[in-house]
């Protein structure tokens, strides 16, 4: 499994200001260490020796016995530079030998874990799964002593915790699909991840399909080497990412890995899984891109429908705890500035979904800066709204502000810097026939009238 990539470098200052979303940096005080080192003059055997005036050698300390105590201070200076180097290269050697012996525990505890995970699922050590006992394994249920553990993942259709009306891969009794049927073709074609020369036509064909099995996302999860051929995908494209040469063939074909990462993102059993494992950080390089040409645009909006699959659950708050430890915000706000359409309509539903959980809204309202990050291209948008006049983004743009006007601090700064659009009723024939968004543009405005006090 590829170890997940930092969230790329998006500094803060690029969208609120130098030191704007982290604290003062706190310098070293006092200037350069004055204590005499080993090789500074002793000043009382430069002038006269310990004779003194009239001593051996005279006052310039030149005489035989200065002479000797020079020669005896050298030799003293480099035995101890001798020793220092030697101290010096010791503990380099030990610390080069603790850490090797660090790095071979970690690997002998990754060892055992997936050891572990591989026996906890019933699955073979082997080599990948061949099709005939793919469905075997993925159909038996775990035994009953892991059905009680915290966690677990159950392929027992009923126990999915997600209906969607659709047709189950799972068979009960651990039954293989019917020779001949849909099923038995699913099954084929993710077996066919495995293989790199018919990935790419099984990552369409499964793509297509991913809607038409409610647990199609327990399959691709439990499937032997099958998340790692996707991510194999992800991270053979970054090096495309800058400079950009993206072209539109390898972009289809990513994005096709992606839409089944966004399957194994909204089931609810797998889910947690997909978190727990940082997967969403493998995205960020592709949110990071700026070029307009539509293979970036056609990737970046489907990595944001991965992160939007996330938070569209009701049950988010592990998601939102997730986020916010990351980048997230700074790189929807970048595309909701610079992106299509379409984009932002993804990335602010994003910043939404975020700011409607408790801990989102104090989190941007924790700070000025923060607060003013998002303030500032909301306001954009609404200036740009004036002439787009984009419905879709206008309904997120207005529950975005009325959530923020919930916050008492977000509220007072608010009533100085509301766009003005967004109080004379500039939008009011575009919301004629939307009472929903009309109802949330009144209540902010009411929230933010001194009365509502």
């Amino acid at each position: 499994m590829f170890r997940p990539p930092t969230a790329p470098p998006t500094p803060d200052s690029d969208i609120s200001g130098a030191g704007s979303w982290a604290g003062p940096h706190h310098f070293p005080q006092g200037g350069p260490n004055l204590q005499p080192g080993p090789y500074m003059f002793d000043r009382s055997r430069q002038h006269g020796g310990p004779g003194g005036p009239g001593g051996p050698g005279g006052a310039f300390g030149v005489g035989a016995y200065g002479t000797q105590t020079g020669d005896h201070m050298r030799l003293q200076n480099q035995q101890q530079a001798a020793q220092a180097q030697a101290q010096a290269q010791a503990q380099a050697q030990a610390q080069a030998q603790a850490q090797a012996q660090a790095q071979a525990q970690v690997q002998a505890q990754v060892q055992a874990a997936q050891q572990v995970q591989v026996q906890s699922q019933g699955l073979p050590s082997g080599p990948p799964l061949l099709l005939n006992n793919l469905a075997q394994h993925l159909n038996n249920p775990p035994p009953p002593s892991s059905a009680a553990v915290p966690g677990s993942m159950s392929f027992l259709p009923g126990q999915q915790g997600q209906s969607t009306g659709g047709k189950l891969l799972l068979l009960p009794n651990g039954a293989p699909p019917p020779a001949g049927s849909e099923e038995e073709k699913i099954y084929e074609l993710i077996t066919e991840l495995l293989d790199h020369d018919l990935r790419e036509t099984a990552l369409l064909e499964l793509s297509k399909k991913r809607e038409m099995y409610e647990d199609l996302a327990l399959v691709l999860w439990g499937g032997y080497g099958i998340m790692s051929s996707l991510l194999l995908e992800i991270v053979n494209v970054y090096p495309a990412l800058s400079p950009p040469s993206l072209t539109a063939h390898a972009s289809n074909r990513v994005c096709n890995a992606l839409a089944l990462l966004q399957c194994v993102a909204s089931h609810s059993e797998t889910r947690g899984l997909f978190l727990n494992a940082h997967i969403p950080l493998f995205l960020y390089p592709f949110l990071n891109t700026t070029s307009k040409t539509r293979p970036f645009e056609y990737l970046r909006l489907t990595s944001l429908g991965v992160i939007g699959a996330l938070v569209k659950q009701n049950d988010n708050s592990d998601v939102i705890n997730f986020l916010l430890s990351t980048e997230i915000i700074p790189l929807c706000l970048r595309i909701m500035e610079t992106g299509s359409e379409l984009s932002k309509t993804v990335a602010i539903f994003i910043v939404q979904k975020i700011l409607l959980d408790d801990l989102g809204l104090q989190y941007i309202c924790q700070t000025y800066e923060r607060f003013y990050a998002v303030g500032a291209v909301l306001a954009n948008m609404v200036q740009a709204l004036v002439e787009s006049q984009a419905v879709r983004l206008l309904k997120h743009v207005v529950r975005c502000y009325l959530r923020m006007s919930d916050n008492p601090r977000a509220r007072e700064a608010l009533r100085a810097c509301l766009p003005e659009a967004l109080r004379d009723g500039t939008f009011n024939p575009l919301l004629k026939g939307d009472m929903v968004t009309k109802r949330c543009l009144s209540t902010l405005i009411m929230n933010l009238s001194e009365r509502a006090e």
